[in-house]
C-alpha cells in the first residue's frame, strides 16, 4: 500500500489483498495551478499553487480519507480528478485509462465511472426540479431506459437510502438537510459509479445525522464495491471511515498512512498538530499539545523549501531552503519530513 513520492511517475501499489489488481483511481504528480490575471489583457501576473504534486492511489472497495485545514486543496483534488476542472499537469488513471487530458466528448463514458457528493445538501440539488426527477437526471442524460424503467429505478434509489417513494415529488425544500444529502447520495448511485468523491459530505448536518449518513455510505461501499475519496477536515469522521488517510498541507500530501498508523504513530508535526487539536472527552487523560504558531502561508506565495517551516517548532536551517520528498519511513507509511 506504499505510495509513491510526489515527483514519482511509477503508480501507487494498491493496499494489501489487492495488490495484483488495477486500481480504480490512480493520481500521479498532480498539480492544479490557477493564473492571477491583471491588467488590460488579462496577462498571468502569478499563479495560486492550490495542488502542487499530489499522488495517491484508490483500491476497488476502499475509502482514501484526504483531511488538511481549509485552503489547502482537498476540494480542489477532488474536482480535478472528476475532471470538473482541468489539472495543470499529471495523470488521472480511472481503470486503467488516463483521462488527464481527455477532451470533453471523450470524456462522457467516465462520467458514469466517478460520482460525487457535494458539501451542502441544499445548494447542490435544483429547487425547481423534484427530487425524483433530480435523481433520474445523470438516468436521462445517458439514455438509461425509458420514463417507466427509469421512475422505478429511482424509487428503488429512494428506498435504499432511507426515503420513501411517495416522496419523489416533492421539492428540496420540503426536505430536512439529512434528507436532502440522501437525495445527493441516491443521484450520486445511478449510474452504478465505481469511484464516488465526497466533498465534506457530512459537514453541513447534525451529529446524530452525520453518523446515520457515514453508516449509510459504509453499508452501499460492502454492498456495490465502491471506492471513496473521502475529502474531510473531521478527523473522527475520517477515522470511521477510512482504510487509509492522506494528510494535505498548502497544496502537498505531507503524511500516507494506513488510519491505524496515523492515529496512533503519526510522523509529520503537521499531523500530531491537527491530532493534538481534537478534543478528548476524558478529562482523566492528559495529552501533549503540539501548538502551531502562525496562519496558513498564501498559495500564491508558499514559502520555500517545506511548505510547513514557518510553523513548525522542530524546523532546521534543511527545512527552509530543500522540500523534503514524500518517502517511505515504514512500510505503507510515507512521509515528507527531513526529520523523520
Amino acid at each position: 500500500m506504499a505510495m509513491p513520492d510526489a515527483s514519482a511517475s511509477a503508480p501507487a501499489p494498491s493496499p494489501a489483498g489487492s495488490a495484483s489488481a488495477t486500481p480504480v483511481l490512480e493520481v500521479r504528480d498532480l498539480k492544479k495551478h490557477f493564473p492571477i490575471r491583471k491588467g488590460l489583457l488579462r496577462r498571468a501576473a502569478g499563479y495560486v499553487f492550490a495542488v502542487d504534486g499530489v499522488s495517491f492511489s484508490i483500491a476497488e472497495g476502499e475509502t482514501l480519507g484526504l483531511v488538511g485545514e481549509s485552503g489547502c486543496g482537498k476540494s480542489t483534488v477532488g474536482r480535478t480528478v472528476l475532471r470538473l476542472i482541468d489539472p495543470t499537469s499529471g495523470s488521472i488513471v480511472v481503470g486503467g485509462k488516463d483521462i488527464s487530458s481527455l477532451p470533453r466528448a471523450e470524456m462522457r463514458p467516465w462520467r458514469r465511472e466517478m460520482q460525487i457528493i457535494f458539501q451542502d445538501p441544499f445548494s447542490s440539488l435544483n429547487p425547481r426540479m423534484t427530487a425524483g426527477d433530480i435523481v433520474g437526471e445523470p438516468l436521462l442524460v445517458h439514455g438509461e431506459g425509458n420514463t417507466a424503467k427509469r421512475r422505478e429505478q429511482v424509487a428503488a434509489l429512494f428506498e435504499r437510502v432511507g426515503l420513501r417513494r411517495a416522496q419523489m415529488d416533492a421539492y428540496p425544500h420540503q426536505f430536512s438537510g439529512g434528507q436532502r444529502q440522501r437525495i445527493g447520495i441516491a443521484r450520486a448511485l445511478a449510474l452504478n459509479p465505481r469511484l464516488i468523491i465526497g466533498d465534506e459530505p457530512v459537514s453541513a448536518l447534525d451529529v446524530s445525522i452525520q453518523a446515520q449518513v457515514i453508516n449509510l455510505l459504509m453499508d452501499l461501499q460492502r454492498e456495490r464495491r465502491l471506492s471513496y475519496l473521502f475529502i474531510s477536515h473531521n478527523l473522527a469522521v475520517v477515522e470511521h471511515i477510512s482504510h487509509r488517510i492522506a494528510v494535505m498541507y498548502l497544496g502537498r500530501i505531507v503524511e500516507y498512512t494506513d488510519k491505524t498508523t496515523l492515529f496512533t504513530n503519526p510522523q509529520h508535526p503537521y499531523t500530531e498538530a491537527l491530532l493534538s487539536a481534537v478534543p478528548v472527552p476524558d478529562p482523566a487523560i492528559k495529552r501533549r499539545k503540539l501548538v502551531v504558531q502562525g496562519d496558513v502561508p498564501s498559495p500564491v506565495k508558499p514559502p520555500p523549501g517545506c511548505h510547513f517551516h514557518p510553523r513548525c517548532p522542530y524546523a532546521v536551517e534543511r527545512c527552509r531552503v530543500e522540500s523534503p520528498a514524500l518517502r517511505e519511513i515504514a512500510p505503507g507509511h510515507r512521509v515528507a519530513c527531513h526529520l523523520r
